[in-house]
């Protein structure tokens, strides 16, 4: 499995491919308006198509959760407030080719009968930001968007709104808040939006990569996206490569494929250097070493192997690295980012960071590996959200492939990654 999948990316190259003309006619969605709704969702659920925010929930289901002829209003809201420590899709996505996004808005919403549809967008990426809202004034224009759409009878109104910067605001219910006006916090579940969502109406909450999927099924069909990557992970995903890697960027890949595959695809590790730890899918999932280059890229597999696939952030990083000051940098991140509203999380990622600091200027003691391991263990399935649970990831899992060089800083009384202890540790 070598050959790249452009399906999302296809026209990334092309100087005009964030503009109607150079994306298209619209004609996935002209024949999805020709449709049953439900044959719509039937559909997306026959390809198999999963949840690429991370966690990889059937699509088709979720939108099949939603009740139909309750009286109230519904709404689509695209999770597109991308956060995640090496997680670089939706925003590049976005920005070349936002009618993809605009067009399975339409699809997706028509579908689950929403007419109202919202796409929450990180406000420090400006340039997106202007760049979507062009995309969405042109389809206005066009009369993909607002009343009757293409003669269809069906209405939408499209708003892009713009979040504040809150990680936390990647947490769907969190992202209600925000968008409701609220301080961006986590709500208590169930109820789920599928049943009180957005103003306490039924909400569907897909990723940008997700919803951007949609067009290209409807169009092919769904036995030929099932056709792609594994049995139970079908179809193709957005593979973000970035680090110590001679080629970084974009490769959009049947879902199964491996790092090896991908690396070589590459270029490889970056010249005179090799592989030391990874990350599958962002910093908030356990990272891998060497020796899970032949693992799957699928829900299944990496989960087999003690991690998640997540948003598909390959983060690559090679010998220079410390393991140590890396992990110290995600946690000091989650400390941060923390919303305060649960103990665990809250005071956890606090104390998570203090101690890891020590150990990483070499003033810490084998006794503090159990205490961030113990920490972590009291964070994890006892947060409020998945916040405190993925700032356990990078703690247990790199304890568990590199003691070694959480004891060498203490022995050494430093991190032997600085250039002048580099000698103690062979790393010149």
């Amino acid at each position: 499995m070598t050959t790249l999948t452009p399906v999302l990316t296809a026209n990334w190259d092309q100087p005009d491919s964030f503009t109607l003309r150079g994306y298209g006619d619209y004609s996935a969605a002209r024949k999805a308006l020709a449709m049953e709704p439900d044959a719509i969702i039937q559909a997306v659920k026959d390809s198999g198509l999963r949840g690429r925010g991370g966690a990889g929930f059937p699509t088709g289901m979720k939108w099949g959760f939603i009740p139909q002829g309750d009286g109230k209003p519904h709404y689509l809201v695209v999770n597109a407030d991308e956060s995640e420590p090496g997680t670089c899709k939706d925003i590049p996505l976005m920005m070349a080719n936002p009618h993809s996004l605009v067009e399975g808005v339409i699809i997706t919403s028509y579908a689950i009968r929403a007419n109202h549809a919202f796409i929450y967008v990180r406000g420090e990426v400006l340039h997106v930001v202007r760049r979507l809202r062009a995309a969405v004034q042109e389809a206005y224009e066009k009369g993909l968007l607002g009343t009757d759409i293409l003669g269809s009878g069906f209405d939408l109104e499209l708003v892009v709104h713009t979040g504040a910067g809150a990680y936390i605001c990647g947490e769907e219910t969190a992202l209600l808040d925000s968008l409701e006006g609220y301080r961006g916090q986590p709500r208590l579940k169930p109820p789920f939006p599928a049943v009180a969502g957005l103003y306490a109406c039924p909400t569907v909450i897909n990723n940008v990569e997700s919803v951007a999927s949609v067009p290209s099924i409807v169009e092919n069909g769904a036995g030929w996206f099932a056709g792609m990557g594994t049995e139970k992970s079908k179809g193709f995903g957005i593979f973000s490569l970035s680090g110590h890697v001679t080629r970084p960027g974009q490769y959009e890949a049947p879902l199964g494929i491996t790092l090896r595959e991908l690396l070589d695809m590459a270029g490889g590790i970056r010249a005179g250097h090799r592989l030391k730890f990874w990350t599958p899918g962002g910093s908030s999932t356990p990272i891998f070493t060497d020796e899970h280059l032949d693992v799957p890229l699928d829900f299944e597999s990496v989960g087999a192997k003690g991690s998640m696939l997540g948003t598909r952030a390959l983060q690559i990083f090679d010998e220079t690295t410390c393991v140590v000051r890396s992990v110290l940098r995600w946690t000091e991140f989650y400390a941060h980012e923390s919303c305060g509203k649960c103990t665990p999380c809250r005071e956890g990622t606090y104390w998570l960071k203090h101690v890891l600091k020590r150990l990483e200027k070499g003033q810490g003691t084998e006794e503090d590996l159990s205490t961030i391991t113990d920490i972590a263990d009291n964070i994890l399935g006892r947060s409020f959200c998945a916040l405190g649970d993925g700032a356990t990831s990078p703690i247990h899992s790199s304890v568990k492939h590199f003691r070694d060089e959480y004891l060498k800083h203490f022995e050494i009384g430093g991190c032997p990654f600085d250039r002048a202890a580099s000698t103690v540790w062979g790393n010149a």
